[in-house]
């Protein structure tokens, strides 16, 4: 693995990772409090039904059961329904049409894993035994699981206020600009890719522990979660309880990805049963309620249409968008089928027209919200798709197309004709940088190698952009508390999943300060502090907290200043600061003279700090905060994919990814991060999809038997590389990197795997490739000839 300026990895070694691998990481299922109670949930197994019947007598009789809470508890509290973020208006000022999503069933179960009541008991193993003695009389309806399905005539309908299942229409850029383009172009290709539903199936499986204090009617909640304030707005919201009733506790999250960004039904009924029992109340989710009751990702399917004149320049683009949301749409997944969709329509490329549709639909599955990248990958794989088809129907060089269209350096900020403005960037540098470093043209003798051991083998080519940054609340807020040893502790609203928070954010204070990084630690919680801030999603943590830690460090040494100078016994103006030292230029020169009431000429930050410890609050505990933009992380991948067409089997021989990810704070962090997910779109591309019968609506992929797990051994050989261009729109420099993996490898992986194929006439396949899928396309070839 290498850099942009060629030297190994470095930065501040991970604080976190001797803690996780020695199993002394503090999960959400590791917490436990004294007289909890354990709850279980008994789930809908059919995916669209009337409730007829529902008798819990025997489930109540049962030694140590304390409750059984139905839809009717939950709607008896008055808690509203679990929210959905869209609150902007489709096309012809069309609102979203969002149902109610009950907490428990109400009446009517919607999707295969909808919860219908919550066994509370002493034990988690009596509550199970309990909820076999449940009785529910069903009275089956027919249900649907795709997009298609629901909104064909005579579909089945899942809300009575949604006629047609039709949840919004959503339009961005000027369709008659387009028409126009379209009307005069020399050359048009017109592509449709799947992006297949997914699910989350992070490490840890949600776990959540509710206690009740009846004196001051707040809750203590521990659960897993990508930042405090989105959790916390989510839940009071829907409970109606003040937000300074909730105090949210997490240590270590076991992968988040969005999966972890909203609140689930099962949080807000813990939140009832802890009330109304007295005590706290606890549930561990099992593998496979993770598989039914997290909400999925992708599920998106992407018609795009490029127009180009004779030369192969870029005319205009139109996208025709299909979204499932599931039966009742995650928090984020009908955002992410509209504006976070359309944002980055374009790509890297100078597009004079763009128009995208997309219409939204339910139907009976596992609602739909964030997964890596939340839209953003699906339309960099869709326009590198789209690019590399209409570069071989329309006879045009892959590379040179690219470069004939690229954004220039000198046209940043460059204005979208549909949404914002790219911050920066110099997309033919970095692809230039890419094809380099993956030996581009060395290629053809590669694939001459393969062809002699009977393999097919490819190459693809990915120049991918994505919207990071963003988030619902205006500014990201940080704290610094001293202790009585000069040791800073930091707070943040945003909570680490994975991505090195304990790590890179003492470190960009320590470098800032010039002191040690052990003296500093981090906590996500601020005990003291109201902060707001907007956690990890978008890939901000660095950009936006990480820039408001930047902000502090600069303002802890004004704020201290004056007590170095009072030290010094000189003027604030006489006092210096560099390498963790106040110094005095006045002091220095009497030192010089060696007179006998010699004074310090300096002192440390740190010995400063303990110097002022003693009073509470201490005199450099303070907040910072800062407003920072969206940003555009972009970057070039390339892949080789080696296929045995006797078998199906695809092997990913070279992976190079060169990544414009603005200025980088810690290269081991950033590795790490394209890494996983550069394997989370090898994932995808390879193997993973949600499936469901379309008959019975059943989820046929439940459980990793049937499920595809992403190894080590899919991907054995990557370089990762930085080409850094920093952006102007937050302290830092920094553009985020959480998403950029998965952007760059769905194309690229895909493009290389189309390139082996297409001397067979394979022109375009949807994913997952898996070996079965493979050997019945080039079988079919085979037959055809």
């Amino acid at each position: 693995m290498g850099h942009a300026d060629g030297s190994a990895a470095s930065g501040m070694a991970r604080r976190e990772d001797l803690r996780l691998v020695t199993g002394h990481g503090r999960y959400s299922a590791d917490w436990n409090l004294p007289g909890q109670l354990h709850a279980v949930f008994l789930r809908a197994d059919r995916a669209h039904a009337e409730i007829v019947g529902f008798d819990a007598s025997r489930a109540l009789a049962h030694p140590g059961v304390k409750a059984v809470l139905t839809g009717e508890d939950a709607r008896a509290t008055g808690f509203k329904s679990l929210p959905n973020i869209v609150g902007y208006p489709g096309k012809d000022g069309q609102q979203i049409r969002k149902p109610f999503h009950p907490i428990l069933a109400m009446g009517r179960v919607r999707y295969v894993g909808e919860p219908v009541a919550m066994i509370v008991a002493d034990t988690a193993a009596i509550a199970e035994d309990a909820r076999e003695l449940i009785d529910v009389e069903y009275r089956d309806l027919a249900s649907t699981t795709s997009f298609d399905d629901a909104i064909r005539d005579g579909a089945p309908q899942l809300h009575e206020e949604i006629p047609g299942n039709l949840a919004l229409e959503f339009e961005s850029g000027d369709a008659a600009a387009v028409d126009a383009a379209f009307s005069s172009a020399a050359h048009v290709s017109t592509l449709t890719v799947d992006s297949q539903r997914l699910v989350g199936n992070a490490l840890e499986p949600r776990a959540c522990l509710v206690a009740f204090d009846d004196k001051s009617g707040g809750y203590t909640i521990h659960v897993p979660l990508q930042g405090v304030g989105g959790m916390k707005g989510q839940l009071a919201h829907v409970s109606g309880i003040e937000k300074d009733k909730i105090t949210l506790v997490a240590q270590d999250v076991g992968g988040s990805f969005g999966v972890r960004g909203g609140a689930y039904p099962e949080y807000f009924a813990l939140m009832i049963a802890a009330r109304k029992l007295g005590r706290p109340v606890k549930w561990v989710a099992t593998r496979t309620e993770t598989f039914m009751s997290d909400c999925h990702g992708r599920a998106l399917s992407l018609t795009g249409e490029l127009a180009l004149d004779p030369d192969g320049r870029f005319l205009a683009i139109r996208w025709t968008d299909r979204a499932d949301l599931g039966a009742y749409g995650g928090p984020f997944g009908s955002f992410i089928a509209t504006k976070n969709l359309t944002v980055t329509i374009g790509g890297v490329y100078r597009i004079p027209a763009m128009f995208a549709s997309t219409r939204l639909a339910y139907t009976n599955t596992v609602p739909i919200s964030a997964y890596r990248g939340a839209g953003r990958p699906d339309i960099a794989y869709a326009i590198e798709r789209l690019v590399d088809y209409a570069a071989h129907e329309h006879g045009f060089d892959a590379i040179e197309l690219r470069r004939r269209n690229f954004i220039a350096p000198d046209a940043m900020p460059y204005q979208t004709p549909n949404a914002g403005a790219y911050d920066s960037g110099d997309f033919r540098a970095v692809m230039e940088d890419a094809l380099e470093r993956a030996d581009w043209n060395g290629y053809p003798g590669r694939r001459i190698e393969s062809q002699r051991i009977g393999k097919l083998r490819g190459i693809g080519i990915a120049t991918y952009l994505e919207a990071g940054g963003g988030g619902a609340a205006p500014k990201d807020q940080v704290a610094v508390e001293f202790d009585e040893r000069g040791g800073m502790m930091l707070y943040a609203v945003t909570q680490s999943s994975g991505q090195g928070h304990e790590t890179v954010f003492p470190q960009i204070v320590a470098e800032t300060l010039g002191i040690a990084a052990a003296n500093i630690r981090f906590h996500p919680s601020p005990p003291s502090a109201d902060l707001v801030g907007n956690g990890t999603g978008g890939s901000r943590g660095v950009l936006g907290t990480g820039s408001a830690f930047l902000v502090l460090a600069r303002k802890l040494i004004d704020l201290a200043r004056p007590h170095a100078a009072a030290t010094l016994e000189v003027s604030e103006s006489d006092v210096t600061y560099a390498g963790g030292r106040f110094q005095s230029a006045v002091r220095a020169e009497r030192n010089d003279v060696k007179s006998k009431d010699e004074r310090l000429a300096e002192i440390t930050f740190i010995d400063l700090a303990c110097s002022l410890s003693g009073t509470k609050p201490h005199p450099l505990d303070t907040t910072a905060e800062g407003v920072f933009g969206t940003t555009y992380p972009n970057g070039c991948h390339i892949a080789e994919v080696e296929i045995d067409p006797d078998t199906g089997t695809s092997t990913v021989l070279r992976y190079t990814a060169v990544d414009d990810l603005g200025t980088v704070i810690n290269p081991t962090l950033v590795a790490g991060q394209v890494h996983g997910g550069v394997m989370q779109g090898a994932g995808q591309v390879f193997g993973e999809k949600a499936v469901y019968d379309p008959e019975t609506g059943q989820l046929l992929t439940a459980s990793f038997a049937d499920y595809f797990m992403p190894h080590a051994g899919l991907l054995r050989h990557i370089d990762v590389h930085e080409h850094p261009v920093p952006t102007p729109t937050n302290a830092l420099g920094a553009k985020g990197v959480g998403e950029a993996g998965c952007s760059g490898s769905l194309p690229a992986l895909v493009n290389a795997t189309v390139d082996a194929l297409r001397p067979l006439g394979i022109t375009h396949l949807d994913m997952p490739f898996t070996p079965a899928r493979m050997w019945a396309a080039i079988e079919e070839t085979r037959k055809a000839k």
